[in-house]
């Protein structure tokens, strides 16, 4: 199995959305939560996900620093 990395969200504002997206041939959505302000999610990129898609503003930090989205709903 392939070493798993993790990010924490944290929203910063209500209705942020984290989609998961598949590994293989076909990507897909497999795995869709919703953040309200303030919550935190810990994820991780396992051999089913391979991607993540936040929507809305939150922080995403990372092994690769610290992202802010600015996305308009």
């Amino acid at each position: 199995m392939a070493q798993t990395e993790y990010v924490v969200i944290r929203a910063q504002e209500d209705g942020v959305n984290v989609i998961g997206l598949t590994r293989g041939n076909d990507t897909k959505f497999h795995h869709t939560e919703k953040l309200d302000r303030g919550e935190v999610m810990i994820a991780q990129f396992t051999e089913h996900t391979s991607a993540m898609k936040i929507r809305g503003k939150a922080e995403i930090h990372s092994a690769h620093g610290i992202i802010e989205s600015d996305a308009k709903k």
